[in-house]
């Protein structure tokens, strides 16, 4: 497996598709495979194993991740009422909206305000406002719409309340320190740490969405992630948990300690573990407009297109062709970091999803 996919790496950043790669495969704990490929930008230097990547959505199931730990160490519940920890998130009758209702994408509020910035999206109290003010869109817990930005503040927030932590110093304590991947694995990126970001490196225009159509009033387009998004400043350096920044080992790791394949550390139960990776609620995404499936906060997609057993693969995909899942039955962690953002592309994922499919063979 090792040297087949350190080929197709090579071979795409050779053939100019891809500018910089790197993948991580760890199999029941041991890494066999951690390949790197490209520069870190059309200028940058090679691509090494600690480069980090702004990986997109697939940050949500680092905060989803973060979220069940702090379940499993009790300080909060999956029936918790956001309300108990943020009162001001029951305005327009939204105090009856869960902690398991924030991970399934059934909370109903999706959106954002036509007018919201970048740098709103970095001040985290004001979008927290935002947020809390929201009118939602469905009953909640009563239908499903991927909450593409809103995702993060809404579970950050609620998580900080009832922690009393900011969510990146929570991060640091309950998963990335214990892991030794502090520094890897990111919400805001520290100062310290920018220089080891890869530039992401514009492919094809995104698709947008209609004007007026629910995904755009989910996503306004003056905040809708691209390339130039992607390399700000003070969006790396932000909390912004709807997204992350990271590399793929770091990833990985974390994927596998879930699985329970590090030793030393559990972040959570074997019982947990199943209760996480389960599929839990599907419908019509009320956003996207497609049939839909979540587990508790994660997606149960597998890539690679050979299907396991359903309950055994969880994990997530950003929109830059990033992405980072495990396996239960087969003891597989898995994360693809890339730096040519191709809105939609999962070539690279795809790809390596199959090889390692066929590897578990």
């Amino acid at each position: 497996m090792r040297e087949r996919i350190q080929r197709t790496v090579d071979g795409l950043v050779a053939g100019g598709s891809e500018i910089g790669l790197q993948v991580c495969v760890i199999q029941d704990g041991e890494t066999t495979v951690d390949a790197v490929a490209g520069r870190a930008g059309p200028d940058g230097p090679p691509v090494a194993p600690g480069t980090l990547f702004y990986a997109a959505s697939t940050g949500k199931g680092v905060a989803a991740t973060l979220a069940h730990v702090a379940v499993e160490r009790e300080i909060i519940g999956y029936e918790t009422r956001v309300a108990e920890v943020w009162p001001e998130f029951a305005a327009h009758g939204k105090g009856g909206v869960t902690l398991r209702d924030v991970l399934l994408h059934t909370a109903g509020v999706p959106g954002l305000p036509a007018g919201v910035t970048v740098a709103d999206m970095c001040d985290w109290d004001r979008m927290c406002a935002l947020v809390a003010d929201a009118e939602p869109w469905w009953p909640p817990g009563t239908a499903t719409g991927y909450h593409a930005q809103t995702f993060g503040y809404l579970l950050g927030e609620t998580l900080r309340r009832a922690s009393g932590r900011p969510l990146s110093t929570l991060l640091r304590e309950l998963v990335t320190r214990p892991l030794a991947v502090e520094g890897e694995v990111c919400f805001g990126v520290p100062e310290s740490l920018l220089p080891r970001v890869a530039t992401q490196v514009a492919g094809p225009p995104p698709e947008r969405p209609p004007p007026g159509s629910p995904a755009a009033r989910a996503t306004p387009a003056a905040v809708m992630p691209d390339a130039a998004y992607a390399n700000r400043r003070d969006v790396l350096t932000s909390d912004i948990p709807s997204a992350g920044t990271m590399s793929a080992r770091g990833v990985a790791r974390m994927y596998a300690a879930l699985l329970g394949h590090v030793p030393g550390v559990t972040l959570v139960s074997p019982e947990r573990l199943a209760l996480m990776a389960a599929p839990a609620f599907s419908g019509v995404d009320q956003v996207m407009g497609f049939p839909t499936t979540w587990a508790y906060g994660y997606s149960p997609y597998r890539p690679g297109g050979i299907a396991g057993r359903e309950g055994s693969t969880f994990g997530m995909i950003g929109v830059n062709g990033s992405a980072a899942w495990a396996d239960i039955d087969t003891g597989v962690a898995v994360a693809v970091m890339r730096n040519r953002f191709a809105a939609g592309d999962l070539t690279v994922v795809e790809g390596v999803g199959r090889i390692v499919a066929e590897g578990d063979r």
